[in-house]
């Protein structure tokens, strides 16, 4: 088995690989205060409570927003399974050319969630991802990394939004039945929803001009992405575990 590990600014999502498929797959909070130990114990109780034979990992790899959590990460992993964790940084071999002005800006998520776009779906491809922040990362005819844009991911912005207001509450976020909202849940679901939905297809609509040649794939990943790609216009696939498959690829890639 193989252990994958995508360290966000929310989650920390985990995927076990046995050869190519994903068998299981689970997510603990970020807690940027935490010592090593005490996400060891937690990652013991998750593999223990899935009936998860902790000495059966061949492997693992990490990829981490959070530069103060990889470390205590890394050495979590070891303490449970025994691996000496990859991390997805300078020097690691992705076979993922970057075309950027600082290629070492690109967070590790973008590099794996690249990764795995790029040996599942035709190219060119945009690889949205749907998180703390919404990244939509452009893949070229080559398999280069071009760039990508950033903005507030839907969750900051609901947050911000009850917070910064006195009369708007805090919503489940679900797809309006109409665009045209009749009362304040369905209003504000309405400007999320489909509003984010409308900003996908729309930058890829101006991505697409900009990069001058037509898009092939549009694949879209991360916790919040799935209803937001049922609202779209544009055919979209989601694909929840892309960054965990890049990260598979990137492992065999050094081992």
């Amino acid at each position: 088995m193989i252990l994958t590990a995508d360290i966000g600014n929310t989650n920390i999502t985990l995927g076990i690989f046995e050869g190519d498929d994903i068998v299981f797959v689970s997510r603990l909070a970020t807690q940027r205060h935490r010592t090593s130990e005490q996400y060891a114990i937690e990652l013991n109780a998750v593999f223990e409570l899935e009936g998860i034979n902790k000495t059966g990992f061949e492997g693992a790899i990490i990829s981490s927003v959070v530069p103060e959590l990889t470390r205590v990460f890394k050495n979590a992993i070891e303490k449970v399974t025994g691996c000496d964790a990859l991390v997805v940084a300078a020097g690691i071999k992705t076979g993922l050319k970057i075309n950027t002005d600082n290629p070492k800006e690109v967070g590790a998520d973008l590099v794996a969630g690249a990764v795995g776009a790029v040996t599942q779906y035709p190219l060119p491809c945009l690889v949205m991802d749907l998180g703390t922040a919404t990244k939509i990362s452009v893949i070229d005819e080559n398999g280069v990394f071009a760039g990508c844009t950033i903005a507030p991911g839907i969750g900051i912005s609901l947050d911000a939004l009850s917070m910064r207001t006195s009369q708007l509450p805090t919503i489940e976020l679900t797809a309006p039945e109409h665009a045209i909202g009749t009362n304040t849940i369905e209003c504000i679901r309405s400007g999320t929803v489909l509003g984010n939905a409308a900003m996908l297809d729309g930058m890829a609509s101006r991505l697409e001009r900009e990069l001058g040649t037509t898009i092939k794939s549009l694949v879209a990943t991360g916790g919040l992405a799935k209803e937001i790609v049922a609202c779209c216009e544009k055919d979209i696939i989601f694909n929840k575990d892309l960054i965990l498959q890049g990260l598979l690829t990137i492992y065999r890639k050094n081992r």
